[in-house]
Protein backbone atom coordinates (compact mmCIF):
# COMPACT_ATOMS: atom_id res chain seq x y z
CA UNK A 1 0.00 0.00 0.00
CA UNK A 2 2.80 2.47 0.87
CA UNK A 3 4.56 1.67 -2.39
CA UNK A 4 1.38 2.39 -4.37
CA UNK A 5 0.89 5.74 -2.65
CA UNK A 6 4.52 6.67 -3.25
CA UNK A 7 4.16 5.90 -6.95
CA UNK A 8 0.98 7.99 -7.09
CA UNK A 9 2.67 10.97 -5.46
CA UNK A 10 5.70 10.59 -7.72
CA UNK A 11 3.53 10.52 -10.85
CA UNK A 12 1.48 13.53 -9.71
CA UNK A 13 4.62 15.54 -8.92
CA UNK A 14 6.12 14.70 -12.31
CA UNK A 15 2.95 15.76 -14.14
CA UNK A 16 2.78 19.02 -12.16
CA UNK A 17 6.41 19.86 -12.88
CA UNK A 18 5.91 19.10 -16.56
CA UNK A 19 2.84 21.36 -16.61
CA UNK A 20 4.70 24.28 -15.01
CA UNK A 21 7.59 23.89 -17.45
CA UNK A 22 5.18 23.73 -20.40
CA UNK A 23 3.29 26.82 -19.19
CA UNK A 24 6.55 28.74 -18.84
CA UNK A 25 7.52 27.71 -22.36
CA UNK A 26 4.18 28.90 -23.77
CA UNK A 27 4.52 32.22 -21.95
CA UNK A 28 7.99 32.70 -23.39
CA UNK A 29 6.76 31.81 -26.87
CA UNK A 30 3.87 34.33 -26.84
CA UNK A 31 5.99 37.12 -25.33
CA UNK A 32 4.63 37.37 -21.79
CA UNK A 33 6.93 39.21 -19.46
CA UNK A 34 8.96 37.08 -17.08
CA UNK A 35 7.58 38.88 -14.01
CA UNK A 36 3.99 38.30 -15.11
CA UNK A 37 4.75 34.68 -16.02
CA UNK A 38 6.12 33.94 -12.57
CA UNK A 39 3.15 35.57 -10.88
CA UNK A 40 0.62 33.68 -12.98
CA UNK A 41 2.41 30.37 -12.46
CA UNK A 42 2.57 30.89 -8.69
CA UNK A 43 -1.12 31.80 -8.52
CA UNK A 44 -2.06 28.84 -10.73
CA UNK A 45 -0.06 26.35 -8.65
CA UNK A 46 -1.44 27.73 -5.38
CA UNK A 47 -4.98 27.69 -6.79
CA UNK A 48 -4.60 24.12 -7.96
CA UNK A 49 -3.19 23.12 -4.57
CA UNK A 50 -6.15 24.73 -2.78
CA UNK A 51 -8.60 22.99 -5.07
CA UNK A 52 -6.78 19.67 -4.54
CA UNK A 53 -6.80 20.04 -0.74
CA UNK A 54 -10.51 20.94 -0.78
CA UNK A 55 -11.30 17.92 -3.00
CA UNK A 56 -9.20 15.63 -0.77
CA UNK A 57 -11.01 16.81 2.37
CA UNK A 58 -14.36 16.38 0.64
CA UNK A 59 -13.41 12.85 -0.44
CA UNK A 60 -12.47 12.02 3.15
CA UNK A 61 -15.91 13.17 4.28
CA UNK A 62 -17.53 11.19 1.46
CA UNK A 63 -15.30 8.11 1.82
CA UNK A 64 -18.35 5.88 2.33
CA UNK A 65 -20.35 7.47 -0.45
CA UNK A 66 -20.97 5.79 -3.78
CA UNK A 67 -18.19 5.55 -6.34
CA UNK A 68 -20.12 7.87 -8.68
CA UNK A 69 -20.20 10.68 -6.09
CA UNK A 70 -16.50 10.38 -5.35
CA UNK A 71 -15.67 10.29 -9.07
CA UNK A 72 -17.73 13.47 -9.58
CA UNK A 73 -15.78 15.25 -6.84
CA UNK A 74 -12.51 14.13 -8.42
CA UNK A 75 -13.66 15.37 -11.84
CA UNK A 76 -14.67 18.80 -10.51
CA UNK A 77 -11.32 19.36 -8.77
CA UNK A 78 -9.43 20.48 -11.92
CA UNK A 79 -12.36 22.66 -12.94
CA UNK A 80 -12.22 24.33 -9.53
CA UNK A 81 -8.47 24.81 -9.90
CA UNK A 82 -8.98 26.59 -13.24
CA UNK A 83 -11.75 28.73 -11.74
CA UNK A 84 -9.49 29.86 -8.89
CA UNK A 85 -6.72 30.71 -11.34
CA UNK A 86 -9.12 32.70 -13.53
CA UNK A 87 -10.44 34.63 -10.53
CA UNK A 88 -6.94 35.65 -9.51
CA UNK A 89 -6.09 36.58 -13.10
CA UNK A 90 -9.17 38.81 -13.26
CA UNK A 91 -8.16 40.57 -10.08
CA UNK A 92 -4.85 41.41 -11.75
CA UNK A 93 -6.65 42.72 -14.88
CA UNK A 94 -5.11 40.18 -17.21
CA UNK A 95 -8.41 39.73 -19.04
CA UNK A 96 -11.44 41.98 -19.68
CA UNK A 97 -14.78 41.62 -17.90
CA UNK A 98 -16.38 40.44 -21.15
CA UNK A 99 -13.78 37.73 -21.55
CA UNK A 100 -14.25 36.78 -17.90
CA UNK A 101 -17.99 36.25 -18.36
CA UNK A 102 -17.37 34.10 -21.40
CA UNK A 103 -14.77 32.10 -19.51
CA UNK A 104 -17.17 31.49 -16.61
CA UNK A 105 -19.74 30.17 -19.09
CA UNK A 106 -17.09 27.82 -20.46
CA UNK A 107 -16.13 26.72 -16.95
CA UNK A 108 -19.72 25.99 -15.95
CA UNK A 109 -20.32 24.02 -19.14
CA UNK A 110 -17.03 22.18 -18.73
CA UNK A 111 -17.85 21.39 -15.10
CA UNK A 112 -21.25 19.95 -16.04
CA UNK A 113 -19.74 17.88 -18.83
CA UNK A 114 -16.97 16.68 -16.53
CA UNK A 115 -19.48 15.67 -13.87
CA UNK A 116 -21.59 13.78 -16.42
CA UNK A 117 -18.52 11.99 -17.75
CA UNK A 118 -17.42 11.17 -14.21
CA UNK A 119 -20.84 9.72 -13.39
CA UNK A 120 -20.78 7.54 -16.52
CA UNK A 121 -17.28 6.28 -15.87
CA UNK A 122 -18.03 5.79 -12.18
CA UNK A 123 -21.08 3.73 -13.12
CA UNK A 124 -18.89 1.37 -15.11
CA UNK A 125 -16.43 1.13 -12.25
CA UNK A 126 -19.26 0.49 -9.79
CA UNK A 127 -20.69 -2.20 -12.07
CA UNK A 128 -17.36 -3.98 -12.23
CA UNK A 129 -16.91 -3.59 -8.48
CA UNK A 130 -20.34 -5.08 -7.82
CA UNK A 131 -19.55 -7.98 -10.14
CA UNK A 132 -16.30 -8.73 -8.36
CA UNK A 133 -18.02 -8.35 -4.98
CA UNK A 134 -20.80 -10.69 -6.07
CA UNK A 135 -18.23 -13.28 -7.12
CA UNK A 136 -16.45 -13.01 -3.77
CA UNK A 137 -19.77 -13.39 -1.94
CA UNK A 138 -20.76 -16.44 -3.97
CA UNK A 139 -17.29 -17.92 -3.46
CA UNK A 140 -17.84 -17.75 0.28
CA UNK A 141 -21.41 -19.04 0.21
CA UNK A 142 -21.45 -21.65 -2.57
CA UNK A 143 -17.82 -22.76 -2.36
CA UNK A 144 -15.14 -22.93 -5.06
CA UNK A 145 -16.39 -26.16 -6.68
CA UNK A 146 -19.86 -24.70 -7.22
CA UNK A 147 -18.28 -21.53 -8.59
CA UNK A 148 -16.19 -23.44 -11.12
CA UNK A 149 -19.12 -25.61 -12.21
CA UNK A 150 -21.36 -22.57 -12.61
CA UNK A 151 -18.66 -20.53 -14.35
CA UNK A 152 -16.37 -18.64 -12.02
CA UNK A 153 -16.62 -14.89 -12.27
CA UNK A 154 -20.27 -14.64 -13.33
CA UNK A 155 -22.46 -12.02 -11.86
CA UNK A 156 -25.73 -12.37 -9.98
CA UNK A 157 -27.64 -12.65 -13.24
CA UNK A 158 -25.27 -15.31 -14.61
CA UNK A 159 -23.40 -12.90 -16.90
CA UNK A 160 -19.71 -12.21 -16.81
CA UNK A 161 -18.36 -8.75 -15.92
CA UNK A 162 -17.57 -6.42 -18.79
CA UNK A 163 -14.08 -6.50 -20.14
CA UNK A 164 -13.78 -2.69 -20.31
CA UNK A 165 -13.14 -2.28 -16.60
CA UNK A 166 -10.22 -0.63 -14.80
CA UNK A 167 -7.01 -2.60 -14.78
CA UNK A 168 -7.02 -3.07 -11.00
CA UNK A 169 -10.55 -4.52 -10.96
CA UNK A 170 -9.85 -6.64 -14.02
CA UNK A 171 -6.75 -8.00 -12.31
CA UNK A 172 -8.75 -8.64 -9.13
CA UNK A 173 -11.40 -10.45 -11.16
CA UNK A 174 -8.74 -12.61 -12.80
CA UNK A 175 -7.15 -13.38 -9.43
CA UNK A 176 -10.53 -14.37 -7.98
CA UNK A 177 -11.14 -16.68 -10.92
CA UNK A 178 -7.71 -18.26 -10.49
CA UNK A 179 -8.16 -18.54 -6.72
CA UNK A 180 -11.57 -20.13 -7.21
CA UNK A 181 -10.11 -22.69 -9.60
CA UNK A 182 -7.24 -23.51 -7.23
CA UNK A 183 -9.59 -23.79 -4.26
CA UNK A 184 -11.89 -26.02 -6.31
CA UNK A 185 -9.03 -28.37 -7.16
CA UNK A 186 -7.87 -28.38 -3.54
CA UNK A 187 -11.41 -29.05 -2.32
CA UNK A 188 -11.90 -31.91 -4.76
CA UNK A 189 -8.55 -33.41 -3.76
CA UNK A 190 -9.44 -33.03 -0.09
CA UNK A 191 -12.82 -34.68 -0.66
CA UNK A 192 -11.18 -37.54 -2.57
CA UNK A 193 -8.63 -38.05 0.22
CA UNK A 194 -11.37 -37.93 2.84
CA UNK A 195 -13.46 -40.42 0.87
CA UNK A 196 -10.50 -42.79 0.55
CA UNK A 197 -9.80 -42.40 4.25
CA UNK A 198 -13.37 -43.36 5.14
CA UNK A 199 -13.25 -46.30 2.74
CA UNK A 200 -9.92 -47.41 4.19
CA UNK A 201 -11.28 -47.23 7.75
CA UNK A 202 -14.32 -49.26 6.71
CA UNK A 203 -12.21 -51.85 4.88
CA UNK A 204 -9.64 -52.18 7.65
CA UNK A 205 -12.42 -52.46 10.23
CA UNK A 206 -13.91 -55.32 8.19
CA UNK A 207 -10.54 -57.02 7.83
CA UNK A 208 -9.89 -56.70 11.57
CA UNK A 209 -13.34 -57.76 12.72
CA UNK A 210 -13.51 -60.99 10.69
CA UNK A 211 -10.30 -62.67 11.96
CA UNK A 212 -10.90 -61.39 15.49
CA UNK A 213 -14.35 -62.98 15.48
CA UNK A 214 -12.83 -66.28 14.30
CA UNK A 215 -10.08 -66.13 16.93
CA UNK A 216 -12.62 -65.40 19.65
CA UNK A 217 -14.86 -68.27 18.57
CA UNK A 218 -11.97 -70.77 18.52
CA UNK A 219 -10.66 -69.59 21.91
CA UNK A 220 -14.13 -69.92 23.44
CA UNK A 221 -14.46 -73.41 21.96
CA UNK A 222 -11.12 -74.39 23.49
CA UNK A 223 -11.97 -72.85 26.86
CA UNK A 224 -15.41 -74.51 27.05
CA UNK A 225 -14.02 -77.90 26.09
CA UNK A 226 -16.19 -78.11 22.99
CA UNK A 227 -13.05 -79.15 21.11
CA UNK A 228 -10.92 -81.68 22.92
CA UNK A 229 -9.37 -84.09 20.40
CA UNK A 230 -5.70 -83.37 19.78
CA UNK A 231 -5.81 -82.92 15.97
CA UNK A 232 -8.63 -80.37 16.16
CA UNK A 233 -6.98 -78.51 19.04
CA UNK A 234 -3.73 -78.39 17.09
CA UNK A 235 -5.56 -77.12 14.02
CA UNK A 236 -7.28 -74.43 16.08
CA UNK A 237 -3.95 -73.32 17.52
CA UNK A 238 -2.40 -73.12 14.04
CA UNK A 239 -5.37 -71.15 12.73
CA UNK A 240 -5.22 -68.73 15.65
CA UNK A 241 -1.50 -68.22 15.03
CA UNK A 242 -2.12 -67.64 11.31
CA UNK A 243 -4.88 -65.09 11.96
CA UNK A 244 -2.72 -63.32 14.55
CA UNK A 245 0.11 -63.09 12.03
CA UNK A 246 -2.30 -61.62 9.47
CA UNK A 247 -3.51 -59.04 11.97
CA UNK A 248 0.09 -58.13 12.86
CA UNK A 249 0.89 -57.76 9.17
CA UNK A 250 -2.11 -55.48 8.67
CA UNK A 251 -1.02 -53.30 11.58
CA UNK A 252 2.52 -53.17 10.15
CA UNK A 253 1.14 -52.07 6.77
CA UNK A 254 -0.93 -49.32 8.37
CA UNK A 255 2.05 -48.09 10.40
CA UNK A 256 4.33 -48.04 7.37
CA UNK A 257 1.71 -46.24 5.29
CA UNK A 258 1.35 -43.59 7.98
CA UNK A 259 5.12 -43.04 7.94
CA UNK A 260 5.18 -42.81 4.14
CA UNK A 261 2.30 -40.34 3.92
CA UNK A 262 3.54 -38.19 6.80
CA UNK A 263 7.05 -38.02 5.33
CA UNK A 264 8.66 -39.46 8.48
CA UNK A 265 9.95 -42.64 6.82
CA UNK A 266 13.73 -42.79 7.20
CA UNK A 267 15.72 -44.93 4.76
CA UNK A 268 19.20 -46.25 5.53
CA UNK A 269 20.67 -46.75 2.05
CA UNK A 270 23.43 -49.33 1.71
CA UNK A 271 24.98 -51.06 -1.32
CA UNK A 272 23.62 -54.59 -1.67
CA UNK A 273 23.69 -57.21 -4.43
CA UNK A 274 20.28 -57.34 -6.06
CA UNK A 275 20.14 -61.14 -6.03
CA UNK A 276 20.42 -61.09 -2.23
CA UNK A 277 17.36 -58.86 -1.97
CA UNK A 278 15.43 -61.16 -4.31
CA UNK A 279 16.55 -64.29 -2.47
CA UNK A 280 15.28 -62.98 0.87
CA UNK A 281 11.94 -61.98 -0.69
CA UNK A 282 11.54 -65.37 -2.40
CA UNK A 283 12.33 -67.20 0.83
CA UNK A 284 9.51 -65.37 2.59
CA UNK A 285 7.02 -65.87 -0.23
CA UNK A 286 8.03 -69.46 -0.94
CA UNK A 287 5.82 -70.92 1.79
CA UNK A 288 2.65 -69.43 0.29
CA UNK A 289 3.76 -70.44 -3.22
CA UNK A 290 4.34 -74.07 -2.22
CA UNK A 291 1.06 -74.21 -0.32
CA UNK A 292 -0.81 -73.10 -3.42
CA UNK A 293 1.30 -75.05 -5.90
CA UNK A 294 2.61 -71.96 -7.67
CA UNK A 295 6.05 -72.18 -9.30
CA UNK A 296 8.46 -69.30 -8.65
CA UNK A 297 11.04 -68.52 -11.34
CA UNK A 298 13.78 -65.96 -10.70
CA UNK A 299 16.19 -64.60 -13.33
CA UNK A 300 18.83 -61.97 -12.59
CA UNK A 301 20.94 -60.30 -15.25
CA UNK A 302 24.64 -61.07 -15.53
CA UNK A 303 26.56 -59.46 -13.99
CA UNK A 304 24.30 -59.04 -11.00
CA UNK A 305 23.89 -55.29 -10.29
CA UNK A 306 24.69 -53.85 -6.88
CA UNK A 307 22.03 -51.37 -5.89
CA UNK A 308 22.09 -48.83 -3.09
CA UNK A 309 18.78 -49.20 -1.27
CA UNK A 310 17.27 -49.60 2.16
CA UNK A 311 17.48 -53.39 2.25
CA UNK A 312 14.50 -54.24 4.54
CA UNK A 313 12.21 -51.84 2.67
CA UNK A 314 13.25 -53.13 -0.77
CA UNK A 315 12.75 -56.73 0.36
CA UNK A 316 9.30 -55.64 1.54
CA UNK A 317 8.54 -54.21 -1.91
CA UNK A 318 9.50 -57.41 -3.75
CA UNK A 319 7.77 -59.58 -1.14
CA UNK A 320 4.53 -57.61 -1.46
CA UNK A 321 4.64 -57.95 -5.26
CA UNK A 322 5.29 -61.69 -4.98
CA UNK A 323 2.51 -62.19 -2.42
CA UNK A 324 0.10 -60.31 -4.68
CA UNK A 325 1.17 -62.37 -7.72
CA UNK A 326 0.88 -65.70 -5.87
CA UNK A 327 -2.54 -64.78 -4.49
CA UNK A 328 -3.93 -64.05 -7.97
CA UNK A 329 -2.20 -66.88 -9.85
CA UNK A 330 -4.12 -70.13 -10.24
CA UNK A 331 -2.84 -73.39 -8.76
CA UNK A 332 0.04 -74.90 -10.75
CA UNK A 333 0.62 -71.50 -12.33
CA UNK A 334 3.92 -69.65 -12.63
CA UNK A 335 5.19 -66.38 -11.20
CA UNK A 336 8.30 -64.95 -12.87
CA UNK A 337 10.70 -62.59 -11.12
CA UNK A 338 13.18 -60.79 -13.40
CA UNK A 339 15.83 -58.26 -12.44
CA UNK A 340 18.71 -56.39 -14.04
CA UNK A 341 19.70 -53.05 -15.55
CA UNK A 342 17.23 -51.63 -18.05
CA UNK A 343 18.01 -51.20 -21.76
CA UNK A 344 19.19 -47.60 -21.60
CA UNK A 345 21.29 -48.25 -18.49
CA UNK A 346 19.59 -45.51 -16.46
CA UNK A 347 18.08 -47.63 -13.71
CA UNK A 348 17.86 -51.06 -12.16
CA UNK A 349 14.65 -52.87 -13.02
CA UNK A 350 12.75 -55.55 -11.09
CA UNK A 351 9.56 -57.04 -12.56
CA UNK A 352 7.05 -59.64 -11.37
CA UNK A 353 4.83 -61.41 -13.92
CA UNK A 354 1.87 -63.38 -12.58
CA UNK A 355 -0.77 -65.63 -14.11
CA UNK A 356 -3.89 -63.77 -13.08
CA UNK A 357 -5.19 -63.47 -16.63
CA UNK A 358 -4.94 -59.69 -16.70
CA UNK A 359 -6.46 -56.69 -14.96
CA UNK A 360 -9.49 -54.89 -16.45
CA UNK A 361 -8.32 -51.66 -18.15
CA UNK A 362 -10.58 -49.55 -15.92
CA UNK A 363 -8.84 -50.97 -12.83
CA UNK A 364 -5.22 -50.53 -13.94
CA UNK A 365 -5.11 -47.01 -12.56
CA UNK A 366 -6.48 -48.06 -9.18
CA UNK A 367 -4.38 -51.07 -8.22
CA UNK A 368 -2.07 -48.93 -6.05
CA UNK A 369 -4.91 -47.26 -4.15
CA UNK A 370 -5.12 -47.96 -0.44
CA UNK A 371 -7.57 -50.76 0.31
CA UNK A 372 -8.27 -51.56 -3.32
CA UNK A 373 -8.48 -55.25 -4.18
CA UNK A 374 -10.61 -55.40 -7.27
CA UNK A 375 -12.92 -58.04 -5.81
CA UNK A 376 -16.56 -57.19 -5.28
CA UNK A 377 -16.94 -58.91 -1.90
CA UNK A 378 -14.12 -58.02 0.44
CA UNK A 379 -13.50 -61.42 1.98
CA UNK A 380 -10.25 -61.36 3.93
CA UNK A 381 -8.71 -64.32 2.11
CA UNK A 382 -4.93 -64.20 2.16
CA UNK A 383 -4.59 -60.46 1.72
CA UNK A 384 -3.93 -57.82 4.35
CA UNK A 385 -6.55 -55.16 3.72
CA UNK A 386 -5.46 -54.46 0.15
CA UNK A 387 -2.55 -52.33 1.41
CA UNK A 388 0.39 -54.32 0.01
CA UNK A 389 0.62 -52.55 -3.34
CA UNK A 390 0.05 -49.14 -1.74
CA UNK A 391 2.93 -49.83 0.67
CA UNK A 392 5.12 -51.02 -2.21
CA UNK A 393 4.42 -47.87 -4.22
CA UNK A 394 5.22 -45.64 -1.25
CA UNK A 395 8.51 -47.41 -0.54
CA UNK A 396 9.57 -47.28 -4.20
CA UNK A 397 8.79 -43.56 -4.39
CA UNK A 398 10.78 -43.06 -1.18
CA UNK A 399 13.76 -44.45 -3.15
CA UNK A 400 13.01 -41.86 -5.91
CA UNK A 401 11.88 -44.78 -8.05
CA UNK A 402 8.80 -45.65 -10.05
CA UNK A 403 6.42 -48.61 -10.04
CA UNK A 404 3.98 -49.46 -12.83
CA UNK A 405 1.68 -52.25 -13.96
CA UNK A 406 0.71 -53.50 -17.41
CA UNK A 407 -1.18 -56.46 -18.85
CA UNK A 408 0.62 -59.24 -20.69
CA UNK A 409 -0.50 -62.48 -22.27
CA UNK A 410 -0.60 -64.62 -19.14
CA UNK A 411 -1.45 -61.97 -16.61
CA UNK A 412 -0.02 -58.65 -15.48
CA UNK A 413 3.52 -57.41 -14.90
CA UNK A 414 4.52 -55.10 -12.07
CA UNK A 415 7.76 -53.24 -12.79
CA UNK A 416 9.94 -51.37 -10.28
CA UNK A 417 12.66 -48.99 -11.49
CA UNK A 418 15.28 -47.43 -9.20
CA UNK A 419 17.38 -44.59 -10.74
CA UNK A 420 20.98 -45.29 -11.70
CA UNK A 421 22.27 -42.83 -9.10
CA UNK A 422 21.38 -45.49 -6.52
CA UNK A 423 23.67 -48.02 -8.23
CA UNK A 424 27.22 -48.95 -7.32
CA UNK A 425 29.66 -50.77 -9.55
CA UNK A 426 31.16 -53.00 -6.87
CA UNK A 427 29.68 -54.25 -3.58
CA UNK A 428 31.09 -52.75 -0.42
CA UNK A 429 33.48 -55.23 1.22
CA UNK A 430 32.18 -56.66 4.47
CA UNK A 431 34.16 -57.59 7.56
Amino acid sequence: MNGTRLRSWTTASAISAAGVIAAAGVAEAVGVAAKDTVKVLVESVVGAALAGVAAALLLVLLRRARVAVQAAVAALAPVAAVAIGVTWATSNMFITQHDLRILWVVLVAAGAAGMATALILAGRVAEASRSVGEMARRLGEAGPVAMVKAGAGTGADGTRPRRSVPGELAALDAELRLTSSRLARAQLESEAIDRKRRELVAWVTHDLRTPLAGIRAMIEALEDGVVSDAPTVSRYHATIRLEADRLAGLVDDLFELSQIQSGTLSLALVPVALDEVLADAIEGAGVAARAKGVHLICEVGDPCPVVEVATPEMIRVVRNLLDNAIRHTQTSGTVELNAGIDDDGSSVEVSVLDGCGGIPPEDLGRVFEMGYRGDVARTPGEGRGGLGLAVAQGLVQAHDGHISVSNEATGCRFTVRIPLRHLAQEPTPTG
